[in-house]
């Protein structure tokens, strides 16, 4: 995408009148043709049907190699429907999604990186439960995507996406970050209500380590997605409120890679710090390791 910044998207906004979605993939394509925006549109549709698909076809009783991942996204739903569960259908089918397609990636199954495998449920947590509690076209989900798609390539750009170069704080916060814009976007909040609400996500998660157990995309992983989400439906509603980040998405976004680079290395992936290295994860990786001896 031509646009470096958050607030390059907004000034394109608001000088085109188009709306934001557009304003992305106009800037996405090297030639605006209606042939170039349709074959754009079938790649995002795609990319849709994909994460639609690691939903349904969740199996429960598939559990990871290591053993520590499955079937906690069926757990959560049959505790949904004991009644039990606190706040609202849409806010826990989106935790129970997060957890199905988190596992599904842990079980090697094929999902959608949005924008890296490890965050992989935080944005389909969001917008598929969505569509199913307020009944939106499939057309409005593919314009979310895009809205995403625009403001995860800036903190690429800006910062990065990767745990291994910034910490977790680069995956499951740039896709908490992307999926509150997106929702935002959904429930009809302006490009400065969806600015509002990536930065409120990124920044509530600024510092989050990558510090997965024995060096698998699991623990932490796989309920670092829920928070992800949690985190993003709570901004967006935040920002459909009215509420602003009082630091500008750009600057949260310029922090987030600041901070990553003076995040030391155990801390970063490596599997060498914090959680990987506490007695119980040091022992699961012991075992790890002779399994697959």
């Amino acid at each position: 995408m031509a646009l470096k910044s958050v607030a390059e998207l907004m000034t394109a906004c608001e000088i085109s009148q188009k709306p934001l979605w557009e304003v992305i993939l106009m800037q996405d394509l090297e030639i605006d043709t209606p042939e170039a925006r349709t074959v754009s549109m079938q790649r995002m549709d795609h990319m849709w049907n994909i994460m639609c698909a690691s939903v349904k076809n969740y199996d429960k009783e598939q559990h990871s190699f290591s053993g520590l991942v499955g079937g906690d996204g069926a757990r959560y739903l049959d505790a949904m429907q004991s009644g039990n569960m606190m706040c609202g259908h849409y806010f826990n089918l989106a935790i129970a999604t997060a957890l199905k397609v988190s596992e599904c990636n842990a079980c090697m199954k094929r999902i959608v990186a949005a924008p890296t495998a490890g965050s992989c449920g935080v944005i389909p947590a969001a917008l598929i439960p969505y569509q199913e509690e307020y009944h939106t076209t499939k057309e409005d989900m593919l314009h979310a995507l895009y809205v995403a798609g625009g403001f995860g390539n800036i903190i690429a750009e800006r910062a990065s996406i990767s745990g291994a170069e910034a910490g977790c704080q680069a995956e499951i916060g740039a896709a908490s970050a992307m999926a509150a814009a997106a929702l935002t976007f959904l429930c009809g909040g302006t490009p400065e209500a969806c600015e509002n609400a990536c930065a409120m996500a990124l920044k509530n998660l600024l510092g989050l380590v990558c510090d997965p157990v024995a060096g698998l995309v699991e623990v932490p992983c796989v309920k670092r997605n829920v928070v992800g989400v949690v985190n993003a439906i709570a901004c967006a509603n935040m920002a459909i409120s009215g509420i602003t980040s009082r630091i500008p998405a750009d600057e949260v976004i310029d922090a987030m890679g600041d901070i990553g680079r003076h995040m030391p290395e155990t801390l970063r992936e490596t599997a060498t710090g914090g959680l990987a290295v506490t007695p119980t994860a040091q022992k699961v990786a012991e075992r790890f390791s002779k399994n697959t001896e």
